[in-house]
């Protein structure tokens, strides 16, 4: 059984998009790619990509933890760059939070992100 997940303590989704923050399926949690955007204002956190990226795992933990589960059980990552000059720094945020038992991933760069973002996370994990 699909169960949608909601927190206050990550941004809802984007200009009322039709998308859940995160879904439950059986043992897997899959958060929906998080932007480096405060939940209170809706901003995109400033800085460049070492805030946002840090926000943005901070967004990806609390739907974890709305779910059930956390960023130690994360099992799978997509990033999504605007540049892949800034996959140094990116990396740098990201391995705090995911490490030292690192999930399988991919990286890609894009043309363009929602509200001028540097960086989205998207991630499954289990419970």
């Amino acid at each position: 059984m699909k169960r949608t997940v909601r927190t206050d303590q990550a941004p809802a989704p984007f200009q009322g998009a039709p998308y859940s923050q995160g879904v439950v399926h059986g043992d897997l949690v899959f958060v929906s790619g998080q932007l480096g955007v405060e939940p209170e204002s809706g901003e995109v956190v400033e800085g460049g990509i070492g805030p946002q990226t840090e926000r943005v795992m901070r967004n990806v933990s609390a739907v974890l933890e709305a779910a059930g589960s956390s960023l130690a059980n994360v099992l799978n990552v997509s990033i999504f760059l605007v540049d892949l000059g800034d996959f140094a720094a990116m990396n740098e945020v990201y391995a705090k939070h995911v490490g030292p038992d690192f999930p399988a991933r991919a990286t890609v760069q894009i043309g363009a992100l929602p509200s001028g973002a540097l960086v989205e996370i998207a991630v499954v994990a289990h419970l």
